[in-house]
């Protein structure tokens, strides 16, 4: 895997990748963006990530957490869309930026960064200088839900701050959904957008594989919480699989 991350990052950018690492949103991306992080439709949601926030975790009392909605990251002209389920209650509720300052992104950000989808293998802040190439990561829920677990008309409430930021990446080719709740929202708007017919056609699995109606690719994995990662149901090999598969689907040279 190391040999390939130098492999990857030693091959010479295009003037397509250098424009992607250093301008990596749109101004459509950040009108989006800001719509995003004022979103109020949601009170459950909305109270409880504010409390969150005043509250805190003691390892992070002295942290000003995020406490809002949280929007896509990463490269405008991304290949590659990667879709969870939600913002941790102590990562991106905290930090502003998805799948970062928590496990699960611990886990995910390495792999990234291994198969040169991220200039970095740590994601702590949003300040924190980690940039991903040919990748956006977005989730089918914008505020950090209690245990992890949205109600359906959340998740609906929210299918139009997804749709618009698919909508604002023309050259996703590829689309990863970790975890059940991601794969079975990105099925809705594909239903909704009329791009099939039904959603009993796909079932969710890791390591599952459509092609569908419009050309575009469906991967789907398990997503890489603490609960999966830390029980073995999910490991670095799999998850990296899943990747590297990512990455041959988008034209993406290994």
């Amino acid at each position: 895997m190391f040999q390939l991350r130098a492999h990857l990052l030693s091959q010479p950018l295009s003037l397509d990748a250098v424009t992607a690492s250093t301008h990596s949103t749109s101004p459509l991306l950040l009108q989006i963006s800001e719509t995003i992080t004022k979103c109020e439709r949601c009170p459950r949601l909305r109270d409880y990530c504010r409390g969150i926030g005043e509250t805190k975790r003691r390892a992070y009392l002295e942290h000003t957490y995020w406490a809002r909605p949280v929007s896509g990251f990463g490269d405008h002209r991304a290949r590659i869309l990667i879709l969870g389920l939600a913002p941790g209650v102590h990562g991106a509720n905290r930090t502003g930026r998805p799948f970062t300052g928590d496990g699960a992104g611990n886990f995910m950000y390495p792999v990234l960064h291994d198969l040169g989808l991220a200039t970095k293998p740590d994601a702590v802040s949003r300040d924190d200088g980690l940039r991903l190439r040919h990748a956006w990561i977005a989730s089918v829920v914008r505020c950090a839900p209690p245990g992890d677990k949205p109600l359906p008309a959340e998740i609906r409430n929210c299918s139009s701050h997804l749709a618009a930021e698919i909508e604002a990446l023309p050259r996703v080719r590829v689309v990863v959904c970790l975890g059940k709740i991601a794969f079975d929202g990105y099925l809705a708007y594909l239903l909704h957008t009329g791009v099939i017919t039904r959603k009993s056609d796909y079932q969710f699995s890791h390591g599952a594989y459509y092609q569908l109606p419009n050309g575009l690719h469906l991967l789907s994995s398990y997503h890489p919480s603490l609960r999966n990662t830390n029980t073995g149901r999910l490991n670095r090999p799999m998850f990296a699989r899943i990747f590297l598969r990512a990455r041959e689907l988008a034209g993406l040279a290994v």
